[in-house]
Parts: C-alpha cells; sequence; structure tokens
C-alpha cells in the first residue's frame, strides 16, 4: 500500500533534480496580462533540457534505485517526452536504459531518444503495444521500469517546479497545470499546497482525452475507449491510479479545452510571445484565454508551459487551424458561369476588401455544377473575424453562394 507523497518528498528530489534538470524562467507576458485581465507569468519549461518537465520525474526516480536496480538498468515505454528523459537521466549516471517506442514514433524524437544515450526498441502500433514489450523486457532482464506518471518518485521530480514557482513568485495565487497521467498535477499541487493551501491548482485537459473530470464526478476513475487531440503529450485514456488520488485531494478544479482553442494559444504564443510550445503546453493558456475557471482582475496566475517538443508537420497544422480560428485565413468554395471575367468579377470583390490571395483552384470537371459552370476554391489571408465577416458579406451580396471550407 502506498503512502501518497508529501512536501518531504519534494524538497529530497530538488537535490537529486537540480543534477540534471534547469531551473525554468518565470516570465511576466503583458501580452497575456493585456488580454485576460491577469497578472500572468508563464512557467517556460519549454527551455528544460530535452524540452520538456520529464526529465526531472526520470532523474528522480532512477536516483532513486538501489546499487543493484541502478547496475540492472532501466526500461520505459513512450513516443516522446519520457522517453527522451529518461534516457538523458540514466545516461547522466552511468545507467544503462533501453526506451520501447511506437514503430511509427516521430523520426526526430527517436533520433533525439539515441542522442541521449538510450537504446531504442520499436514494437507495436502505439503506446500500449509499445508498454507490452518494455515490460516483457523488464521481466527478461530484470531492468527497473520507470512509469512516466503513476510513481511516487516521479511525481516528487515533477513537484520541483512548484518549488521553484514559489521561490521566484511567492504572491502566486493560481497556477494551471496541464494534466495527462496526471504526474505533473500531483507533484506541482503537493509542493504549493505544503507552503500555502490557498493558492489554487487548475488541472487543463483537452477535450479528446478527458478522463479526469469525469472520473472526479463519479468518484473513481473512469478510462475512455480512445484519444483523439493535437495536444498528444496529453493524450492518455485515463489518469493514474495514484495519482488520480492526489488529484482528489489537492487539486481545486479541472477543466478541458478543444483543439481549437489550443491551437490558437499556441499560435498566439508563437506570435506575440515568441516562444514555441507542444499542444500539451499550450492548453494551461488555452483555459486562461478562454475564461475556462473563474480569477480576479489582477490575480497572479502562472500557466505552466510543460513542453516545447512539437513535429514540425503538426505544427504546420496547428498553425493553420489556429490562424483560421483567429480570422487570419480562410478557404472557401463557390461556383462561378464558366465564361470569360467572371473570375476576374470575384477576385475584383476580393481585392476591394483588402483580403490576399493565396491559391487559386478552378476546376470545370466536377459532378456537382452544372455543365456551363466552374467551381472556386480560394485561399486568403485575412485580418480577423471582423473582416472574414464582411468579406463574406461583400461576396453574398454581390450573388456567389459562398461555402466555407476552413
Amino acid at each position: 500500500m502506498w503512502v501518497m507523497i508529501d512536501e518531504g518528498d519534494v524538497l529530497a528530489a530538488r537535490d537529486r533534480v537540480t543534477e540534471t534538470a534547469r531551473h525554468t524562467p518565470l516570465d511576466y507576458s503583458y501580452t497575456f496580462s493585456d488580454l485576460t485581465g491577469a497578472a500572468v507569468h508563464l512557467k517556460l519549461e519549454t527551455f528544460q533540457r530535452t524540452g520538456s518537465f520529464k526529465i526531472r520525474g526520470a532523474t528522480n526516480r532512477i536516483a532513486t534505485l538501489s546499487e543493484a536496480e541502478q547496475e540492472a538498468g532501466v526500461v520505459t515505454a513512450s513516443a516522446g517526452n519520457h522517453a527522451q528523459g529518461v534516457a538523458l537521466a540514466a545516461t547522466r549516471i552511468g545507467v544503462d536504459s533501453t526506451i520501447v517506442m511506437p514503430e511509427d514514433a516521430p523520426v526526430a524524437k527517436v533520433k533525439a531518444t539515441r542522442s541521449y544515450g538510450g537504446r531504442v526498441v520499436l514494437h507495436g502500433a502505439d503506446y500500449d503495444e509499445a508498454a507490452e514489450r518494455a515490460h516483457e523486457i523488464e521481466r527478461e532482464e530484470g531492468r527497473t521500469y520507470v512509469h512516466a506518471f503513476d510513481d511516487p518518485m516521479v511525481m516528487a521530480g515533477q513537484g520541483t517546479i512548484g518549488l521553484e514557482l514559489l521561490e521566484d513568485l511567492p504572491e502566486v495565487d493560481t497556477v494551471v497545470v496541464p494534466i495527462g497521467g496526471g504526474g505533473l498535477i500531483s507533484g506541482i499541487a503537493t509542493a504549493l499546497k505544503a507552503a500555502d493551501p490557498e493558492i489554487r491548482v487548475v488541472g487543463v485537459q483537452a477535450e479528446g482525452a478527458s478522463s479526469v473530470a469525469p472520473s472526479l464526478e463519479k468518484g473513481r476513475i473512469v478510462e475512455r475507449e480512445g484519444v483523439e487531440t493535437i495536444a498528444d503529450g496529453i493524450a492518455t485514456r485515463r489518469v493514474g491510479d495514484l495519482t488520480f488520488e492526489v488529484i482528489q485531494e489537492r487539486v481545486d478544479e479541472v477543466v478541458t479545452v478543444s483543439d481549437d482553442e489550443t491551437a490558437e494559444a499556441l499560435t498566439l504564443l508563437l506570435e506575440r510571445g515568441k516562444t514555441l510550445v507542444e499542444g500539451a503546453g499550450a492548453v494551461p493558456l488555452a483555459a486562461l484565454l478562454e475564461g475556462k475557471f473563474d480569477y480576479d482582475e489582477g490575480e497572479v496566475v502562472v500557466p505552466c508551459l510543460c513542453g516545447g517538443n512539437i513535429d514540425l508537420n503538426l505544427l504546420t497544422t496547428v498553425i493553420m487551424r489556429g490562424l483560421v480560428q483567429t480570422g487570419r485565413y480562410l478557404r472557401f468554395r463557390t461556383v462561378l458561369k464558366d465564361r470569360p471575367g467572371e473570375l476576374e468579377r470575384l477576385v475584383e470583390v476580393i481585392s476591394e476588401h483588402r483580403a490576399n490571395i493565396y491559391a487559386i483552384e478552378h476546376g470545370r470537371t466536377s459532378r456537382d455544377v452544372a455543365m456551363n459552370d466552374a467551381e472556386v476554391e480560394i485561399d486568403l489571408e485575412t485580418r480577423g473575424p471582423d473582416h472574414v465577416d464582411a468579406l463574406l458579406d461583400a461576396l453574398r451580396e454581390a450573388g456567389y453562394e459562398v461555402e466555407v471550407l476552413v
């Protein structure tokens, strides 16, 4: 039977974690403070070694292994951040590590894990199949399995972020933390509540991977049948057994955000904050920007930007969704008479409203239009929701039937 971690566990983890992890910056954001009315300080765990907070928990867990366990080595399963954290933490103290990753894991993350000294085994179609193989290796080779979140020492290691917040910003009122399996928020909440029970801890999940809110409502862990979100770093079907107990006792509120809201926050962080985050790193700011929880004017709020390891192909998609969400990009379809001058007339309406054309696709072969018509799809750069609405109104007033595609 486990004993819930406490402040002493987190304080003990601090000395071990500082051997490998950085004390990451806490940056006051004028931009997001103006947008929300809160005093917003961004905890930039994006600047952490390996680009994610995971190095903290991995370091603490591996450092607390017995000599025999360290000699036998460690094994884990992961598709990204945890893999890199375990590989680096193990290599730093001379422990052999094996990391099982899904066969379709991003090439960049596989290369990074190997570069940190981990032996990578590619197995299975997803995390669950990779984890099955990792547990087989655990039994076959006598290695210790380093869980990504449901482990007291991993939680305590992640909790060192809370200690840094208390040191750098003792007047903090609310800390907003992403939740996947729950290790990060469990550690942070433990550190903060021990220092000051009045500090509010708000957890955030992606709508497509939300299990904590229904679990809290039912008083037992609810597992999803599947997950679908751009925030892949928190795309878990269920919260951990141990972390759920900590969340029940020490987390004040759990909210969810949509992928569109996450994409908008990520895009704003890039454009206005000059900061690259992954989807999981953007969800705390998305929750704040969208008013998912109540706060007072001037309240000191810290969104924890937990990592910046985003696949470049995914980044392209997320930026596009963010631009659409903020009215900066529009794609629409309409039908023209197939005769000279019709496309020019359409372009004139667009030009009059100062929208910039990215691309035009003009086709006559679609079965959805009449023989003497042509279908046109146009991609535009726009200047915000009001500009989009004005342009669409002008097109319809000019006689065009417009279908917005994105």
